[in-house]
């Protein structure tokens, strides 16, 4: 389990993760902000996603964008949030949206193909060195080497 979740990026390169998470996260938890605060319903009473579902969705938005900004079981977290994007995803294709960019209030994939992206990037890299994992799952049981 501590493989997972230990530091695989150092570094200059820790740092560029670090901002990656606290700007999608922070993102993330804004989009996940309104949801969970009428989680069963914030698609509208006429969605075919279960309350329940709609309710998991919010959940993973907000929690999935602070464990992002805090670097805390962030492939876990990446991982719910893509099964979300992905959701997202066909959810607009089924209102025929735009591919990409769009004139408002025309729906587009941009949004949640952005977040897919840099969720699929946490999953395979983690959070970084500058991150709670790298604190708490850090190679030896969290003491340090002498």
């Amino acid at each position: 389990m501590r493989k997972i979740f230990e530091a695989r990026v150092t570094g200059a390169a820790a740092f560029g993760l670090l901002v990656v998470r606290l700007v999608f996260g922070v993102a993330m938890m804004l989009h996940g902000l309104p949801k969970i605060q009428n989680p069963t319903a914030w698609m509208g009473t006429d969605s075919s996603i279960h309350p329940a579902l709609q309710a998991l969705a919010a959940f993973i938005e907000f929690f999935g964008g602070l464990a992002w900004v805090i670097g805390l079981l962030t492939p876990l977290a990446a991982l719910g949030v893509a099964g979300v994007m992905l959701e997202a995803m066909e959810v607009l294709g089924a209102t025929r949206s735009t591919p990409f960019v769009s004139k408002p209030p025309q729906p587009s994939f941009e949004l949640p193909t952005l977040f897919l992206a840099v969720a699929v990037m946490l999953i395979f890299t983690g959070a970084g060195s500058l991150s709670l994992d790298a604190a708490l799952f850090r190679a030896g049981g969290g003491k340090s080497k002498r």
